[in-house]
């Protein structure tokens, strides 16, 4: 069993949280974000918790070892289990009709398209990765942007074919999604610990995020689109679904992991940062729990704690009774409620059988 990454929860946890502001910060009048600094919560969160999910998919179907033979095949028994109890906590949050776009119905389908790589080597899986960064939105754009007749060949909407919404049309497509978990796949191959790999991680992050959204910036001031296709291509925006944006996103989350990594890992900070950082380890660690419940708290206060916000005060006791709650049941019950659920309904651990005397 492989021990826990404590770098990695706690960019899970950051990753929670930052689903917490963009579901909950305030916005001033003119729509945008009170303080400025919250727009980092646009898309780049929910990037970061498909991105950790991929690497978590690496982590539980071997870690570096790369599955094979009766472990691949308990791999991918493991993934679908999973993915059915997601898909299933996710429809439930959904029926309580908030206005949060919940993302986990998309991740449980993104699990099974990814499942059929995790027998592949990290190299291979990361130049999928970046095939998919491409192909996917540009798919997306010939699909469902208009071309010049002004019509687009697919205008099913989420609500009107739910499968299709969720590989498709919806907030978060699983045909785009796929990169990001595919990255992670990759990423949850490598030594996590090392330096090396670290440094690495960093400074790929750092150049992914600057031709991401530094591409996007330069191609919207320079390019003047012939088609809402041709915009829809160039787009680095939050939520945009292009490749740009996908680019940039991954190299955030990169860039964030490489550093929690390190401050987690080496001597002598590792200490004082684990110690530190432990509210955000423990709600990374129980992150399914944490996301869910904040979703039912917004049933239960209303709507209007997303539309009519006045002030960051809600969003504060979300994020200081998460923490609290975390680091609590983490440190006195173990499991949270919805991973106690995830073990035991799901398949577990791999387990070779021992050879005949």
């Amino acid at each position: 069993m492989n021990q826990r990454i404590v770098g990695v929860d706690i960019a899970r946890g950051l990753a929670v949280i930052g689903m917490f502001v963009a579901h909950l910060g305030h916005s001033g009048p003119d729509g945008l974000h009170s303080p400025s600094w919250f727009v980092v919560a646009d898309g780049r969160p929910s990037a970061m918790f498909a991105i950790l999910a991929g690497l978590s998919i690496a982590l539980f179907t071997g870690g570096r070892a790369v599955p094979r033979g009766p472990a691949l095949t308990h791999g991918w028994l493991r993934i679908a289990t999973r993915a059915g109890v997601v898909l299933v906590i996710g429809l439930l949050l959904e029926l309580l009709g908030t206005p949060v776009a919940v993302i986990l119905p998309s991740y449980a389908v993104t699990f099974l398209l990814v499942a059929p790589f995790i027998g592949l080597r990290p190299w291979l899986v990361g130049v999928l990765a970046a095939v998919a960064a491409v192909v996917g939105p540009t798919l997306l754009a010939l699909l469902l942007s208009s071309g010049a007749d002004g019509t687009a060949p697919v205008e099913t909407t989420l609500d009107e074919n739910y499968l299709l919404g969720l590989v498709l049309t919806g907030y978060y497509p699983a045909l785009v999604w796929i990169a990001y978990m595919l990255l992670g796949l990759c990423v949850g191959r490598l030594d996590l610990r090392s330096p090396t790999v670290q440094g690495l991680l960093g400074v790929t992050g750092v150049g992914l995020a600057l031709v991401g959204y530094g591409g996007g910036s330069y191609l919207q001031q320079t390019v003047v689109p012939d088609s809402e296709r041709t915009a829809q291509l160039i787009r680095s925006d939050p939520h945009s679904d292009a490749t740009l944006e996908i680019i940039g996103n991954a190299g955030v989350t990169l860039a964030v992991l490489a550093v929690l990594l390190a401050v987690t890992t080496l001597p002598p900070v590792a200490r004082w940062a684990r110690l530190l950082l432990q509210p955000l380890a423990a709600t990374g660690a129980m992150a399914l729990s944490a996301y869910s419940f904040h979703i039912v708290a917004i049933a239960f206060l209303g709507n209007e704690v997303v539309w009519y916000t006045e002030s960051n005060a809600v969003l504060a006791w979300f994020v200081v009774v998460t923490l609290v709650v975390c680091t609590l049941w983490m440190r006195f019950v173990g499991r949270g409620p919805l991973e106690w659920v995830m073990r035991r309904l799901t398949v577990g651990a791999y387990r070779p059988v021992p050879a005949p005397a």
